[in-house]
């Protein structure tokens, strides 16, 4: 057996290496935590460093395409650029902050290109938008600030980026238009031309006479301070109706004028219709009771006045003659 004296020196020599052991441990635990911390502190200042230059970027962008003459008045590639920039920079940043990490971006990347595939079938909508867009900007059938009508929906353009199209409607509702769907269906751009055409369809009474009406016509139309004398005013008939001759009346004016002109060329034309003495038919609600054959008579302008009558054949009413009473 060892003695006393061997056991006890065995017993601090383990002693002695565990809490080398121990103080080794902490010491690299201490360093790795170090390491972290400052990584860390470094991908912060690198991330608000992205965020500065994202700005910084996107204002210098803004400022160096103004001073062109090609997009100093169009504020939609402005916008784009603006747009397309600032996405760059953040992406740049993010790389950077996953390296300061400790995170392998090439393993990274190369799992997202074996991966494409199935990103670009997923996100096929969203890279169509994307694609869309591009077209969009390249082509330019609209800018930011025109008057434009897409999928039914009128409003004006605010904004243009890589997934939408920004219109506000007439009641400053914001409408928000995918890139795709706007490039694959018919775009009218209302304020696209200087220049727009009104047509004003009214009807008159058959037994007028129609050259006075389209002198009156004309005259409102030429009239008013927004309509353009060349092309001049013109008015004609375009439809036998019913119960009215159609009358169209057409008028040019400014773009940006289109919708007050509008409403003030056809309150001109009641107007002058009406001083020149001129009809607009509309619709006369006539009631026409139901009965025996010899009980059915004309209704005047002013109504017919009924009265109760005993026979059930005939629906409950007849005929009043003159100076009858409605009886209860």
């Amino acid at each position: 057996m060892p003695s006393p004296e061997t056991a006890l020196a065995a017993l601090v020599s383990t002693s002695g290496q565990a809490a080398a052991v121990d103080t080794a441990m902490i010491a690299k635990l201490t360093q790795v935590a170090g390491d972290f911390a400052v990584n860390m502190a470094l991908a912060l200042v690198i991330l608000v460093a992205t965020v500065i230059a994202a700005r910084w970027a996107a204002r210098a962008t803004r400022n160096g395409l103004g001073r062109m003459r090609g997009f100093r008045h169009d504020p939609t590639v402005l916008s784009f650029a603006v747009q397309v920039v600032r996405v760059l920079v953040f992406l740049i940043g993010f790389i950077a902050v996953l390296q300061r990490l400790g995170v392998q971006t090439t393993s990274i990347i190369a799992v997202l290109g074996a991966a494409s595939l199935a990103v670009g079938l997923a996100l096929q909508g969203t890279l169509s938008n994307v694609a869309a867009g591009v077209m969009l900007l390249i082509l330019r059938p609209y800018r930011v600030g025109d008057l434009v009508n897409i999928g039914g929906n009128v409003g004006k353009v605010q904004r243009l980026d890589l997934f939408f199209t920004q219109i506000a409607d007439a009641n400053n509702v914001k409408i928000m238009a995918p890139n795709g769907k706007v490039f694959g269906d018919f775009i009218l751009n209302l304020s696209g031309q200087r220049t727009r055409r009104m047509e004003l369809k009214i009807g008159v009474g058959y037994g007028e006479n129609l050259n006075d009406a389209k002198e009156a016509l004309v005259r409102a139309a030429a009239g008013h301070e927004k309509v353009l004398a060349d092309p001049e005013p013109w008015a004609g008939v375009t439809n036998l109706l019913d119960s009215s001759v159609e009358m169209t009346l057409a008028a040019w004016c400014k773009s940006e004028d289109y919708w007050q002109t509008r409403a003030d060329v056809f309150q001109a034309a009641k107007e002058a219709l009406d001083a020149a003495g001129i009809e607009i038919p509309f619709p006369h609600q006539v009631a026409v009771p139901y009965g025996d054959e010899d009980d059915r008579i004309i209704a005047p302008n002013d109504g017919v006045r009924l009265r109760r009558r005993a026979n059930p054949s005939s629906a409950g009413f007849e005929s009043g003659r003159d100076g009858d009473q409605n009886e209860a």
